[in-house]
């Protein structure tokens, strides 16, 4: 059984953690939100969430401010970007990422140089975007609500969501990306702390990567990841649990 790098990057939280990048992905939240809804958290639910999370795992307010105001381009003497940059991994997977950058230059070399020393390369815009949706996605910690999982469905349901999934340790609500700040408030209003809110992309196909290309892969990914211009990387690939 294979799974989606989205599922990955949950799965590494704990190490992400050990590694010291929480601050790191929290601030690229806040950044994304801010970008999207305006840098006031009281009149941009997403970056409210985003902010509360950020607070929740002891990130500095100066952290959070740095973030608010890199994401809505408010630095005073710095004009960020914002791009997305699409290409094709090892095994020939789709990637496309969203980047903020105040030099498109240095970064778009930096994305080269990262994609073909693991196996791929960097396309043109729009070569791999049709293989995704848009969709909105939330992600509750189980262990910080009270909520039963039916009362939870009804909630969200009645706010517009499409979907509940359920695991060990998160609930994961899918919604449309135009109903998402519905579901965020109704969640907010019911006292529900939420790890995430975003709108995130979903490949319509995927592709299964094994063994010592999937390896290749993964390295490139973190890399991406890691990269202080990317926001979020998304990718249509499949890898198996021991990959």
């Amino acid at each position: 059984m294979g799974r989606k790098w989205e599922n990955i990057k949950r799965s590494k939280g704990k190490l992400d953690a050990a590694r010291g990048a929480t601050f790191s992905r929290l601030a690229k939240d806040i950044m994304k939100a801010a970008k999207e809804g305006g840098p006031d958290p009281s009149a941009n639910i997403r970056l409210n969430a985003a902010v509360l999370n950020a607070r929740a795992g002891n990130m500095p307010s100066t952290n959070i401010e740095r973030a608010i105001a890199k994401g809505a381009g408010l630095v005073e003497g710095v004009r960020y970007e914002h791009l997305v940059y699409e290409g094709y991994g090892a095994g020939g997977v789709a990637v496309t990422m969203n980047i903020v950058t105040d030099n498109r230059n240095r970064t778009a070399a930096d994305m080269r140089h990262i994609f073909s020393k693991h196996g791929g390369n960097l396309g043109e815009t729009g070569c791999v975007g049709w293989m995704f949706n848009k969709v909105g996605q939330v992600e509750i910690d189980r262990s910080q609500t009270q909520i039963g999982e039916d009362d939870l469905m009804m909630l969200v349901l009645e706010a517009g969501a499409d979907d509940l999934q359920t695991s060990d340790e998160t609930y994961e609500v899918t919604v449309a990306p135009e109903n998402l700040d519905a579901v965020l408030l109704a969640l907010e209003q019911a006292k529900i702390t939420v790890q995430r809110g975003e709108v995130t992309m979903v490949p319509t196909t995927t592709a299964e990567v094994r063994g010592d290309t999937a390896d290749k892969l993964v390295r490139m990914l973190d890399l991406l990841e890691e990269h202080d211009d990317v926001e979020n990387v998304y990718t249509n690939a499949d890898l198996a649990d021991d990959d």
